[in-house]
């Protein structure tokens, strides 16, 4: 692949991993296996309130074919393949949710030097189709994205951004909603792992003149523990730790807690991945 600008969807990505990833409000249990094949097998059990639900999925890799299959508690079978490199420089992506025939989507990626191409398309007879596309370098990035419904003609979404990443730092701003919201964030590594990072977004609705201002961070206790925080201006506040138990395998304790409302019970979580 090329070493030019990435997705639209990775303009924004890291502010949003820093302040959303691993909070979990449940209880999640997986352990993965390794065959002398090359399948990795994956079994999750995940309690949330009083609902169990659980999947088991295959990963196998061919040469340049991935192939990624789910099946959960629910009956259901969700199945992804990934072909990277059939035409030079593109990753192809199909994926099919069993019984939901209208499931399908198909999507391309062309990757160049100095610009990223995304192209995604319903497999139904009244498909939907995204498109979204990237100019610039590693650097600097301008994107832009859209929807389209064959069906009612009408765009179901359009946005456009714009990305600058240093060695130590990165900072977006993305217009979203057809227009009506705008966000900015900002991220600054304090180390050379980028463990240790600050983190500031702010987004606006202009339909409901609403602000949200959320601040937050991740740091590297050792090699193995990680705490990260968050707060936003309504109030939530919201902490987690995780901690590496064994090579690859991860313990994560994570909480969320109303400050402008501190008679309500706090929601916690609990993750446990074991990867051998």
């Amino acid at each position: 692949m090329s070493k030019g600008p990435g997705l639209f969807s990775d303009i924004g990505k890291k502010a949003k991993d820093l302040l959303t990833r691993d909070y979990i409000s449940d209880q999640k249990f997986s352990v993965s296996t390794y065959s002398h094949a090359g399948v990795v097998l994956t079994s999750t059990a995940v309690k949330k309130g009083g609902l169990s639900t659980g999947d088991i999925a295959a990963l196998y890799k061919y040469k340049n074919v991935t192939f990624d299959v789910k099946v959960d508690t629910e009956s259901n079978i969700s199945t992804i393949v990934t072909l990277n490199e059939i035409v030079p420089s593109t990753k192809t992506i199909a994926s099919v949710k069993i019984p939901d025939s209208n499931s399908g989507k198909l999507e391309v990626q062309y990757f160049h030097d100095h610009a990223t191409l995304a192209t995604a398309v319903a497999l139904n007879q009244n498909p939907f189709v995204d498109v979204s596309a990237t100019i610039g370098t590693p650097t600097i990035a301008f994107g832009a994205e859209a929807g389209y419904d064959t069906t009612s003609g009408n765009f179901t979404k359009y946005a456009a951004g714009i990305s600058v990443t240093k060695p130590d730092s990165s900072a977006s701003i993305i217009l979203g909603d057809k227009g009506d919201s705008i966000r900015a964030s900002y991220v600054h590594y304090l180390d050379q792992f980028k463990r240790s990072a600050a983190v500031g977004e702010i987004t606006r609705k202009f339909s409901t003149n609403e602000n949200t201002f959320t601040v937050g961070g991740s740091y590297a206790v050792d090699h193995l523990t990680v705490v990260k925080g968050k707060l936003n201006n309504n109030g939530k506040l919201g902490a987690l730790l995780q901690h590496e138990i064994i090579p690859k395998s991860l313990l994560t304790i994570s909480g969320e807690i109303d400050t402008k409302a501190l008679d309500r019970v706090p929601k916690f979580g609990l993750s446990v991945a074991l990867k051998p």
